[in-house]
């Protein structure tokens, strides 16, 4: 039984990465997930994603980059506010300007930069750089 299947996908995802694989398997799939790889899509982390529908919850296909150092979700959900959100970023990151915070927001799935530009709070849900 999973408890957090978003931390599966990460785990997944940093392993098939610091073994040098090119492709990955997510299962099972959920919106959730799909949003946070379109933001490592749009960030340059993964190539592209596809989902694959199983008869089940579905699964993701990732293609891999080899641009992933480390990888992994926040535990608890943070809710953090647009102006503390630099606490947070020199907590999980390891270098300012290096690597990227996932935010979840009334806006959707952002990352840190978007949610400090547009002025507005919501809860840490991964980082990767």
């Amino acid at each position: 039984m999973q408890s957090d299947p978003l931390n599966d996908a990460m785990c997944v995802i940093k392993n098939a990465a610091s073994n040098g694989k090119s492709e990955c398997t997510i299962q099972p799939s959920s919106k959730l997930i799909g949003r946070v790889l379109k933001v490592m899509q749009d960030y340059g982390y993964i190539n592209q994603f596809e989902y694959i529908e199983d008869g089940k919850a579905g699964k993701f296909r990732v293609m891999l980059k080899g641009a992933i150092n480390d990888c992994g979700v926040i535990k608890p959900r943070y809710s953090v506010k647009a102006n503390d959100i630099e606490r947070f970023e020199a907590r999980f990151l390891p270098a300012q300007d290096f690597g990227v915070l996932i935010v979840t927001t009334t806006a959707g799935v952002i990352t840190h930069t978007d949610a400090k530009e547009k002025g507005i709070g919501g809860k840490l849900l991964a980082y990767i750089y």
